[in-house]
């Protein structure tokens, strides 16, 4: 097991691809904190998968404190910190107003801002203690390319790609390692969402027409699951990845790399 002995916090932790990460971290021996809002998440269950749950809210200093507390008081250390919260509103920058703007910001930068903030003595206790410490962002695809109708969305996870890289170098020296992963189109209840909003450009066509039409404009022709992601978070998250440090790592199915795509 990979993970045998270490201890990892991930936020988003009851989401489609934050749970598939904490259940990817416990089979590899890893104990396991998982923060949400609720216990059941965006999938809507509650399940006693053997992680600790925490009620928290990323853009919540004083959240984010108390949990980071928490670990400390019941760890000592953290040697693994996955920041996979996050929301996606569509909207233009014309139909974003404020409050979008600055709850995107909020739970996607802020989030990864505070929790990785705080974290962060507790992964210096690891790092110094001879073992490792990862902290493993959430980018996009989006942020490097854009889907229309997520003006802040993209914006969003342009910021948490230049903070990646800015956390990588100031935290090197400590023996910390950054990187983000940035997934294209993922099977999570974010993506039913689109399918089912404005943003998608469906232009009447059905749920199924449109999980059809995002599968075939892949090269591999379908898109990817929650398990993908988790794969790779684990392997960053492990000392196999102990050279791997200040990188934007894009897990699109190759969608990324086409010179042309479908608008969907």
């Amino acid at each position: 097991m990979k993970l045998e002995g270490k201890t990892a916090f991930v936020t988003g932790g009851r989401g489609g691809i934050g749970r598939a990460i904490v259940a990817r971290f416990l089979a590899e021996g890893a104990a396991v904190y998982a923060a949400d809002l609720t216990p059941e998440g965006s999938l809507a269950a509650h399940d006693d998968d053997g992680s600790r749950f925490v009620q928290m809210n990323v853009a919540d200093e004083a959240a984010v404190i108390a949990a980071m507390e928490q670990v400390q008081a019941e760890a000592g250390k953290l040697n693994i910190l996955v920041n996979a919260a996050g929301i996606e509103i569509e909207k233009t920058i014309e139909e974003t107003t404020l409050d979008d703007w600055n709850r995107s910001f909020a739970v996607n930068c802020t989030g990864t801002f505070l929790t990785s903030k705080y974290a962060l003595p507790l992964m210096r206790a690891a790092a110094k203690s001879g073992t490792s410490a990862s902290i493993i962002n959430f980018g996009s695809y989006d942020g490097f390319i854009a889907d229309p109708g997520l003006a802040a969305y993209c914006a969003t996870k342009g910021a948490v790609h230049a903070l990646t890289r800015a956390m990588a170098c100031d935290h090197g020296p400590e023996g910390i390692r950054v990187n983000a992963i940035c997934p294209g189109y993922i099977d999570t209840p974010m993506l039913q969402s689109f399918f089912d909003g404005d943003g998608s450009g469906g232009g009447g066509q059905n749920i199924e027409q449109l999980q059809q039409a995002v599968r075939d404009v892949h090269p591999m022709r379908t898109y990817g699951t929650p398990e993908d992601i988790a794969n790779l978070v684990n392997w960053l998250a492990s000392d196999e990845a102990r050279y791997a440090s200040g990188q934007l790592w894009v897990l699109d199915g190759g969608l990324s790399a086409q010179v042309q795509q479908m608008r969907l």
